[in-house]
């Protein structure tokens, strides 16, 4: 079983724990009876400019504890004063120690979209997300079957919500395209085994068509890399350790974007 695989297995068990204190039917009505969104994480990242989704995370399988000290709520004002386009939370409390506070805390106190970033394995999770303020959540090919993926975008739909759909390989950017994703993702890291290939989303860039809005996720570490982003002809670079492990995030910031 990969990591990916018990990631996925532990959060059905964190879903079930959900439903014991609230039900699905409860959480559905709760999420409905809030104002649709806006689609505002598709918005931020149609500029004409490289768009930067920055991300809040404490640890990560890969990396290890990132963040002994996490004040994330310090951490996602400086990355929206340093002109991050979107925020990426993450929630996953075992493998990344995320919480659903740092969400719900952040997003109300920031004006930019923010990304609930977990392993969405059930409908009940893009609800709860809308509740915890969520303008977009991520959804991952390589953990959902394509009846569970065009639903889940759909249930994003109703409620004015982005999916980032997360793809590593031709075939499930092919499933993305055929799920209706508006928002595709090539994560530079393989979710099996935490390897990184920087020349991932080049690879695939030509095989998502122009419309679709093009996000080259993780491995960043230098203004080089974000050079080689902007010419692979991506819309925007989600990122993370880089600048989770700046002392001063919004001059590391402006840096990658290459701002003297």
């Amino acid at each position: 079983m990969t990591i990916l695989d018990k990631i996925a297995e532990r959060t059905k068990i964190r879903v079930a724990q959900y439903k014991e204190k609230i039900s699905f039917a409860e959480i559905k009505q709760q999420a409905l009876s809030l104002p649709r969104g806006n689609f505002a994480f598709e918005a931020a990242l149609k500029k004409s400019e490289l768009s930067f989704i920055c991300e809040c995370k404490k640890a990560s399988p890969s990396k290890g504890l990132i963040a002994e000290n996490f004040p994330y709520l310090d951490i996602a004002k400086e990355y929206e004063a340093a002109g991050a386009d979107c925020l990426s939370i993450l929630t996953e409390p075992e493998f990344f120690l995320g919480d659903d506070k740092f969400l719900s805390e952040i997003s109300a106190q920031v004006t930019i979209p923010c990304l609930r970033k977990d392993f969405v394995v059930d409908e009940y999770m893009i609800y709860q997300a809308k509740i915890l303020g969520a303008s977009a959540l991520l959804l991952i090919c390589a953990i959902l079957d394509d009846e569970r993926l065009k639903n889940f975008i759909a249930t994003c739909d109703a409620l004015g919500l982005s999916a980032l759909v997360e793809a590593h390989d031709e075939g499930e950017i092919k499933r993305a395209i055929s799920c209706g994703a508006r928002v595709i993702g090539v994560n530079n890291r393989n979710l099996k085994d935490f390897s990184v290939d920087m020349d991932n989303a080049k690879k695939l860039r030509e095989l998502v068509p122009r419309e679709i809005i093009f996000v080259s996720e993780s491995g960043v570490q230098s203004a080089e890399d974000i050079k080689k982003i902007r010419e692979l002809g991506a819309d925007a670079v989600l990122i993370g350790e880089v600048l989770m492990r700046a002392a001063d995030k919004k001059s590391k910031l402006n840096e990658l974007q290459g701002i003297s």
